[in-house]
């Protein structure tokens, strides 16, 4: 499947002061509820899917061909668009162009790339590491150059709030974005001043990214919108709901030895069908069907 919205459509969706709220989806079920709720986006969460795949933290051990084949399979399944999260790039700037052609020709619309030294840690945890900023520019140089599409988007992370300070965060957040990216994204902002301060000196397209128990304080959208952000990514708040709700039922299960009353915790089976468009499956063994 390819979005219906171009990617240079998305370039203008995605522009200061729309706060466009950017759900993360660990897999193409989560993609199908989301494109059901209504969101028009979705961010595919390189934590998400090594929680969900792999049943670890957000530690830099998912591969890129992993990431890749998660991609492919929520593009076939999501109309909108799609920013991937593909961590450090996945090695220096040589691995970064094999990165971006690959996640790319999946069927990324939107691709951030951050500083951090490899193994990465989720933007949230302690014990952060960045690489030299002439390093990361390096990075972005080569993503911008390796993309088909010129349209595709670049996303420049800095996680060096943590490690150098915020003034350094904001250096480092220009000098990416005169590297070519397009988007920037200084990650886990912890005061309200600094979260407005941040598209305040930083003019182009801003992310913000909310973690529910992070280190970044959640503002209402129409406040992001009135600071200027371009996107607000909650890229966990799905799984984390999921989360509650598989330890909510399964703990009746084992509490019960069966459902009864507390199967209301759980979809039922045709909203399950529904989500996953079985109908349409239906119609296709029907035309398809061997006439006897």
């Amino acid at each position: 499947m390819t979005s219906p919205v171009s990617r240079r459509e998305f370039r203008q969706m995605l522009a200061p002061g729309a706060a466009l709220l950017l759900p993360g989806v660990s897999n193409a079920l989560a993609a199908r509820i989301v494109a059901d709720q209504g969101f028009p986006a979705a961010y595919v969460t390189g934590a998400g899917i090594a929680n969900t795949y792999l049943g670890i933290p957000d530690n830099g051990l998912l591969t890129l061909t992993e990431l890749v084949e998660h991609v492919a399979a929520i593009r076939e399944v999501f109309p909108g668009p799609l920013i991937v999260d593909a961590d450090t790039g996945f090695g220096n700037a040589v691995n970064v162009t094999r990165t971006v052609r690959l996640l790319e020709r999946a069927g990324a619309d939107a691709l951030q790339i951050e500083d951090q030294a490899f193994p990465k840690r989720c933007g949230h945890f302690s014990g952060k590491e960045v690489v030299p900023a002439a390093e990361m520019v390096g990075k972005v140089k080569a993503a911008a150059d390796a993309r088909r599409d010129p349209d595709l988007l670049i996303i420049a992370r800095t996680d060096a709030i943590a490690v150098e300070g915020y003034e350094a965060a904001i250096t480092r957040a220009i000098a990416y974005r005169d590297a070519g990216a397009d988007v920037t994204f200084v990650e886990a902002p912890t005061s309200m001043q600094q979260i407005a301060d941040i598209p305040r000196r930083l003019h182009w397209p801003q992310l913000i990214n909310i973690v529910l128990g992070g280190r970044t304080p959640e503002l209402p959208n129409a406040k992001l919108k009135e600071l200027g952000y371009a996107g607000v990514i909650y890229a966990n708040i799905a799984l984390q709901a999921a989360v509650k709700g598989m330890q909510a039922a399964l703990a009746e299960l084992w509490r019960k030895g069966h459902m009864g009353e507390a199967a209301k915790l759980a979809v039922d089976f045709a909203e399950r069908q529904r989500l996953v468009g079985k109908d349409e499956f239906d119609a296709l063994e029907r035309k398809y069907a061997a006439e006897r």
